[in-house]
């Protein structure tokens, strides 16, 4: 089986049975080797390169994205396609799917929850278990106690256009006993990545020589049949399905010609509503042979004086480490912090170093940052948001909830 393009390079120790094949053309070259599905590990450096690229190097929508992380890792496509379905059937990938921006298909917002500590639990379980337009649920907490810190669940909530974020919210209130909630729906969109595997080693202060693009919010409208299509093209993948020629089979589940269905996809993508195809690592647990990608899930803030949002957004989005970064206004209690942003890491110190370096880079670009904090990650579980109206309707039959009183 061949594993390496020539124009990547073979590994020794890493071929069984070493042979060279090259293309009429001569221009590649490939090493075999007898591949396992032991090889299930992220840190394996087959893997490695498979998941340098198809974690969130796949932007936009992609006709053969298997072939693509092949062609841009260097990893022969057979190779590609039984590491990625080993590593999903191990749980070293957790879901396999093309993203959306969701943001431009639902209404969005970071919600922080103020739940008694004795409902903590329950109200985590019922956001990731019970509600599937809840995705991110994590329980943070601050080393700097402000009164803030009471805001210890942060989920994250879409809501199809034409139903109430609010109106959501307050039935997961009732549903959970939480107390009080916040909502903060992003104003800009400067950072929206993961890529754990090539961020790992970044030394602090790593960034770009150009400033973070600001991606505006705006929801677009969608038909049904359009619809049917996305959640065709949106379904997690099954290790089974990983194969050279992924969407012949999604286009038969959304009933149309494989044509049709990649000439809508690559509408969609025009219209600003297609992220990334991409391989998901879990962030913090331990997956196969207890390694953990990351250890440490920091949530920055920053506040700054209004009218420099947009600098500074675009300052931070520059880090390598930022896997988020978002303009979020969060009022007086979060002492009007309107910049966050995400960062992963093994070492609490590494990343704490990382935050340092952005904020020297603040003070460097003349930002004045009023107020900083970081919250940090604990028990988190993370899916994709439901996003279709269909499924909304769907989901308010199933609790006993007339879908008119869900709407704004």
């Amino acid at each position: 089986m061949p594993l390496f393009r020539n124009d990547t390079g073979g590994k020794p120790g890493y071929h069984s049975r070493p042979a060279c094949a090259t293309t009429a053309a001569g221009n590649v070259r490939f090493i075999t080797m007898t591949t396992s599905s032991e090889h299930t590990s992220f840190s394996d450096p087959v893997n490695a390169r498979i998941l340098a690229v198809s974690e969130d190097r796949l932007q936009g929508f992609q006709p053969d994205p298997i072939g693509e992380i092949s062609r841009l890792s260097g990893v022969a496509l057979p190779v590609v396609i039984e590491r990625i379905r080993a590593m999903l059937r191990a749980g070293t990938i957790r879901r396999v799917r093309q993203t959306l921006l969701a943001t431009n298909l639902a209404q969005g917002a970071l919600v922080a929850w103020q739940v008694p500590e004795d409902k903590l639990a329950g109200a985590f379980d019922t956001m990731f278990q019970q509600d599937p337009f809840s995705g991110h649920v994590v329980i943070r907490t601050t080393d700097t106690v402000s009164a803030a810190s009471k805001y210890k669940l942060w989920t994250t909530l879409k809501v199809p256009t034409g139903f109430s974020m609010d109106a959501h919210c307050r039935f997961l209130m009732r549903q959970t006993g939480a107390e009080k909630y916040l909502l903060l729906p992003a104003k800009k969109l400067f950072v929206l990545g993961v890529g754990h595997v090539r961020r790992r080693g970044l030394e602090p202060g790593s960034r770009a020589e150009v400033l973070a693009e600001a991606t505006d919010v705006a929801v677009v409208e969608m038909t049904d049949h359009e619809w049917r299509v996305l959640e065709a093209l949106k379904r997690e993948f099954a290790p089974e399905e990983i194969a050279s020629n992924l969407w012949q089979a999604r286009a038969q589940e959304a009933g149309v010609s494989l044509d049709e269905f990649l000439r809508l996809a690559q509408e969609f993508d025009r219209r600003k509503i297609i992220g990334r195809f991409s391989t998901f690592l879990e962030h913090v647990k331990p997956v196969a042979g207890g390694e953990r990608v990351t250890r440490f899930n920091a949530l920055f803030h920053w506040a700054v004086p209004p009218g420099r949002e947009m600098d500074a957004g675009r300052e931070v989005g520059r880090h390598y480490i930022m896997t988020h970064a978002y303009w979020r206004e969060a009022g007086p209690e979060f002492h009007n912090v309107n910049i966050m942003g995400v960062a992963h890491g093994t070492d609490k110190g590494l990343v704490l170093a990382h935050k340092a370096a952005m904020d020297t880079h603040l003070a460097e670009a003349g930002i004045p940052v009023l107020y900083t904090n970081v919250f940090w990650g604990g028990r988190s579980e993370i899916k994709p948001s439901e996003i279709s109206p269909i499924a909304y309707r769907a989901w308010c039959a199933g609790q006993g909830i007339d879908p008119e009183t869900m709407r704004g």
